[in-house]
């Protein structure tokens, strides 16, 4: 028996909203960032494009520099003890962020995830951002990636949880979509403010 859950990271079980904006706040791009942020949502340049427009602001800067913002985001309430939950549950769990690696494998490697889809920077030798960009996650493929992993596992029950817009397309993959203090405009099956309100509702699923 295999049961399968999809969370979106960021503003779902960790306290960023976004690596890409925090990132751009913590090294003085944000101005910049939010041009290429408006080119995007206008239509005007596509999602590999965003990504590298963005991580070109950042050349000068470090993996070092990177994972000591990556390592002070703090958990949501209720995170750890979820995640707990559900590998006790028969769980397989994913992470499906367009965030940045850094990140998210850092959540996923603590929290003992099976799966962690997001976006990678890429590093030279001395481990200085080169401006490129591996955009495995991109605004609308979330979907897609969920589809994949419920070929895989053929699981039983699938779950999503997310918060945003690019959440959407897993919630149409999955059997219980669970959105969690929605960005509005995004619904799920249930609309909720807590991982523990998640928690109670995936316990009567099971």
């Amino acid at each position: 028996m295999v049961r399968l859950i999809a969370f979106d990271l960021e503003g779902t079980l960790v306290k960023s909203v976004s690596s890409w904006v925090e990132l751009h706040k913590r090294f003085g791009t944000w101005e910049k960032g939010k041009e290429y942020a408006e080119l995007f949502f206008s239509g005007k340049i596509d999602y590999v494009k965003w990504a590298e427009l963005d991580s070109s602001l950042w050349k000068e800067h470090t993996r070092d520099e990177i994972i000591e913002w990556a390592n002070s985001v703090e958990y949501m309430d209720g995170a750890e003890e979820l995640i707990e939950f559900l590998k006790r549950n028969d769980f397989k769990v994913a992470i499906l962020s367009s965030g940045l690696m850094c990140l998210a494998g850092r959540i996923a490697r603590e929290l003992g995830v099976d799966y962690v889809f997001a976006n990678e920077l890429v590093f030279d030798e001395n481990g200085v951002v080169t401006g490129k960009v591996n955009p495995l996650v991109d605004f609308k493929s979330k979907g897609a990636i969920l589809r994949e992993l419920k070929e895989e596992l053929k699981p039983e029950l699938t779950v999503a949880v997310g918060d945003g817009y690019n959440d959407v397309s897993m919630f149409r993959e999955t059997d219980v979509a669970i959105a969690i203090n929605p960005h509005e405009g995004v619904e799920g099956d249930h609309n909720v403010e807590s991982l523990r309100e998640v928690r109670e509702i995936i316990a009567g699923l099971i």
